[in-house]
């Protein structure tokens, strides 16, 4: 295009001094040019350096076709303005790479509909104190930076669009814009950068998309606030805070990013309402190092496509989420390292495949009128120095409610579980924690599950529904004091009925020797003799008994007919080897480690308890004792964590038992991308390497017990012999009432016999069916109807303390009523 001719109109104050004129070059039309006229540029291409140094206006004809104007010298910058002037309607291009294609270095310009197409350092740079006003102007620069302001430089950039940079597209070094309804997409490096003490950048409306790099960079005690923007499509994070940063985000939408939607460290601060982050590949908030903070008020982030955590907090960092939600994520929130702090407050966390919040290496968290729901673990507190507290939570819907191990020490107050797949409190390998008012309820498993003597305490504490017990402890473990369960009710009317003070302090310190047995709570009768126990009995010192005495008790224990046989002739077979070996000759291969499989209730523990100690007497294990796990002990949330783990379990198993109940849950049906497996070919190895120092025994039903042995290939060659724990019938059932009775000093009345053979006749076998737990909350409920009855006497006779009739029966639907009890003598 050639060059054209420049008409320039000149204004005045007086209209005799208005005139026009023509001028072959913008140059010559600019020096002739003052403040307040016009100058109409003919189509063409024009190869100037132009300087407006008066408030002009420079534009296009009316009417001409977009970009007919050109301004493209061969070098340097082509528009620089040092006055408030108007520029309109020009194609402005660059070609230096030392040197911005617009450059604005003063005044309070208006540039409007301006295209800059560029290989520049910069597309447009406002520096100094320049603060213009620039409208529905375009940058392509793929050379350089789109737009910079430094030095002081501001201004306000309205409906702009930056289509390509090949540096930062917004880039802010010492200088405080503004931008409104702006595009910035196609940027490599960043989408927005603004670094540098004094730095400051306001967005209003924006949208920063398809950016080789980050989409927003906050860095060296630079401030920004961004509103109502949107950042997606990144290929690095959507937004990132470095050393003392701060930005506030406020209903910003952040979503498609690969890598962390926001990342923060070196005592950078972010604050965010009304914001959400969605459709990450790492972490929606990843928080890093001490000083650095968040403050989230009505967020939500959801829907990760990695598997990290949703909000990650460690070395020394820390968050507040106030009103947020966080769903469909691998795991909500983890807080890592001494020095880091979650505060989260009346908050949802749902639809978490692993972990909704986890604390490790000595962080804190405090959730406060939170509900956590559909997760696979609600909160989970590691490890030694890490705690905070839980207050008003509820947890719903989860596969266990709150996990305390290695020496973590948190306080629960009033918060409650329903629905959990397993435990609702689970605390294990040297956890502590206090629990206050808690609930449990419609739990599969336990209520609150405490083993390997933890020393946590349980203050006011109920269960309810429970399907394996209100309360299960190992011994020397939990402190527990006014806790109740609609099981444990009826210890509690037996104590009161002949226990007294004594039994009342002997239970706060709550002792259960068994998986199997009943949950008790803090009022609950100390433990029974194993002499005359039911499955839930075993030795307190292993090391202590032979072989013959062990072998006793379990004969003792009711009806297990096929599991004591098979356990003689596998002790048989031990014992005669070992002789055999004595003698200088052959032993048989015993293989040691054991499959054991039937519905709950039915003694396994016990019995895995039993083996151990029998095992150890026979000089076979180093110790005997058992070491009892399940899938939460055992599978990590990330790669690598579950082989650690699991070698951790086998480790405090040496000598002795590990016993895996439920151990098809390390190999789900629907697993995917589930670390269970990991789990299996870690015990696999270890069983492998370590023949002699650990014995092995997996437990669960009988159908996925057998699904179970078929996901390696090493599994079913391992566990070669199979115990079946079948259920009890009714006879058995009565046996261990009157077991129970026995041991608490109460008797069965007449006929009462037969109306507990027809109770567990026609009492129904589902999967809430607990054999030996069935039958020890069938006689705490006649206890309890019992103690109902005799507290209105006012003299009871010893036979009116202690016989049972039929009457004392719960009620079960199809049978009929039981007869009036006896008249009082």
């Amino acid at each position: 295009m050639a060059q054209g001719t420049v008409q320039v109109t000149h204004g005045g104050a007086s209209r005799w001094r208005r005139r026009s004129g023509e001028y072959p070059t913008l140059s010559a039309a600019l020096a002739a040019a003052g403040d307040g006229d016009v100058l109409s540029i003919a189509p063409g291409t024009y190869r100037e350096n132009l300087v407006l140094r008066h408030a002009v206006t420079l534009r296009g004809p009316e009417g001409a076709v977009a970009g007919s104007v050109r301004i493209a010298p061969l070098d340097g910058v082509a528009l620089t303005v040092r006055a408030s002037a108007v520029v309109q309607d020009l194609y402005l291009e660059g070609a230096d790479g030392a040197a911005p294609a617009l450059l604005v270095e003063d005044g309070s310009p208006e540039l409007t509909d301006l295209r800059v197409h560029t290989r520049s350092s910069a597309g447009i740079e406002v520096r100094g104190g320049a603060r213009p006003l620039v409208r529905r102007c375009t940058v392509e620069n793929p050379a350089g930076i789109g737009i910079s302001v430094l030095d002081g430089g501001g201004g306000v950039f309205e409906e702009c669009e930056v289509v390509a940079a090949g540096q930062a597209g917004v880039s802010v070094h010492g200088g405080h814009p503004r931008l409104e309804r702006c595009r910035i997409h196609h940027a490599t490096g960043a989408g927005i950068a603004v670094t540098g003490e004094g730095s400051g950048l306001e967005a209003l409306g924006c949208e920063v998309y398809e950016i080789k790099g980050a989409g927003v960079r906050i860095a060296a005690r630079a401030a920004a606030r961004l509103t109502d923007c949107a950042v997606h499509r990144t290929s690095a994070d959507g937004v990132t805070l470095d050393t003392d940063a701060v930005l506030s985000l406020a209903g910003c939408d952040i979503h498609d990013i690969p890598e962390n939607a926001v990342d923060l460290r070196s005592r950078s601060v972010l604050t965010l309402s009304r914001t959400t982050v969605r459709r990450f590949g790492r972490n929606g908030l990843s928080v890093w190092d001490p000083g650095t903070r968040v403050d989230a008020e009505s967020c939500e982030i959801h829907d990760s496509t990695g598997d990290y955590p949703a909000v990650w907090i460690s070395d020394g960092a820390t968050a507040s989420l106030d009103s947020c939600r966080v769903h469909d994520v691998p795991d909500a929130l983890f807080v890592l390292d001494r020095g880091s702090r979650a505060d989260v407050v009346d908050s949802d966390l749902s639809q978490v495949r692993n972990t909704a919040v986890s604390v490790s290496d000595g962080a804190t968290a405090q959730l406060d009128d939170c509900r956590i729901r559909e997760a696979g673990t609600g909160a989970w507190f590691r490890d030694h120095g890490s705690g905070g507290t839980l207050a008003n939570c509820t947890i719903d819907g989860v596969q266990t409610g709150v996990i305390v191990t290695k020496g973590a020490d948190p306080v629960l107050e009033r918060c409650t579980v329903s629905s959990a797949a397993e435990a609702g409190f689970y605390v294990s390998a040297g956890g502590r924690g206090t629990f206050t008012a808690c609930r449990v309820s419609g739990s599969a498993g336990f209520g609150f599950h405490v083993i390997d003597g933890c020393r946590t305490t349980l203050d006011r504490c109920h269960t309810e529904r429970c399907a394996r017990g209100g309360y299960e402890f190992a011994e020397d473990g939990p402190l527990a004091e006014g806790c109740t369960s609609d099981e444990s009710g009826p210890r509690l009317a037996a104590q009161a009925a002949g226990g007294g003070q004594a039994g009342a302090q002997a239970g706060i310190r709550t002792v259960s020797a068994a998986r199997d047995s009943v949950g008790q709570a803090a009022q609950v009768p100390a433990p029974r003799p194993a002499d005359v126990a039911g499955p839930g009995a075993v030795a307190a010192d292993p090391a202590a008994r032979g072989s013959g005495e062990v072998l006793g008790q379990l004969d003792a224990l009711v009806g297990l007919d096929s599991v004591k046989r098979e356990v003689r002739a596998l002790t048989d077979m031990i014992e005669v080897g070992r002789r055999r070996q004595q003698a200088g000759l052959k032993a048989a291969s015993v293989r040691r480690h054991l499959v054991f499989t039937g519905s709950p209730g039915t003694g396994k523990t016990t019995v895995a308890r039993l083996y151990g100690e029998i095992l150890a007497s026979l000089g076979v294990l180093e110790r005997g004792h058992l070491v009892e796990v399940s899938r939460v002990d055992l599978v990590g949330e990330h790669i690598g964590s579950t082989a650690i783990r699991t070698q951790e379990a086998f480790d405090r198993a040496r000598g002795g038992v590990l016993f895996i109940d439920e151990a098809y849950a390390l190999a789900p049906e629907d697993s995917g991308r589930d670390f269970g497996r990991e789990a299996i070919d870690t015990l696999v190895k270890l069983m492998e390497d370590h023949r002699e120092a650990v014995v092995v025994i997996v437990a669960g039903y009988t159908a996925e017990m057998e699904r179970f042995l078929t996901v390696n290939p090493g599994v079913a060659s391992r566990f070669s012999r199979t115990i079946t724990f079948g259920d009890y019938g009714p006879q058995e059932l009565l046996r261990i009432v009157e077991q129970q009775a026995e041991e608490h000093e109460y008797r069965l009345g007449e006929g009462t016999e037969e109306a507990l053979l027809a109770y567990f006749t026609e009492l129904p076998k589902g999967p809430a069916f607990g054999n030996g737990r069935t039958a020890r909350q069938t006689f705490e409920s006649m206890v309890e109807r019992h103690a109902g009855r005799v507290a209105q006497l006012a003299e009871p006779s010893t036979d009116e303390l202690t016989l049972l009739f039929a009457a004392d029966l719960p009620v079960l639907p199809g049978l009929p009523a039981q007869p009036a009890l006896p008249a009082p003598c």
